[in-house]
């Protein structure tokens, strides 16, 4: 049974609606979460459960990248990458979750995670609500 060490969440957005952010660049990664885990009191075993939501207000069809690194910048280690293809018959906004872990990441005093959405076509807006947590456990 693993033991909890540290917990972080990155809340941008509360309420659906209460951001409006344009997604200006087509199929580039752009930040909507970022946390740091403490590490001290890991023994072996490590893994890191992340999950969050982003909501997309969208004008056509079109496919929305997330992405999660280990560190700070789009070329930073790949945790996870999803890409969904949003209905574009849909008017309201589409809310995206996902869960993703890391297991036996690198030891460092801080585990840094970033999570990243990219779009398909311009138009698309983050409405919110948009959040991202993280909990690192061992053994």
């Amino acid at each position: 049974m693993g033991t909890y060490l540290d917990a972080r969440t990155s809340q941008n957005a509360s309420f659906a609606g209460s951001i409006s952010i344009p997604i200006l660049v087509i199929n580039t990664p752009q930040i909507f979460g970022q946390i740091g885990l403490i590490t001290e009191g890991v023994t072996t075993n490590p893994r890191v459960l992340l999950k969050g939501t982003i909501s997309v207000q969208i004008p056509l069809a079109l496919a929305i990248t997330i992405t999660i690194v280990r560190g700070i910048l789009p070329t930073d280690p790949l945790v996870y990458s999803a890409t969904s293809n949003l209905d574009f018959n849909v008017l309201a906004p589409q809310v995206i979750t996902f869960s993703a872990s890391d297991f036996l990441p690198p030891i460092t005093p801080q585990l840094t995670y970033t999570a990243f959405v990219s779009s398909s076509i311009l138009g698309t807006f983050r409405v919110g609500p948009e959040n991202f947590d993280g909990i690192l456990v061992s053994d």
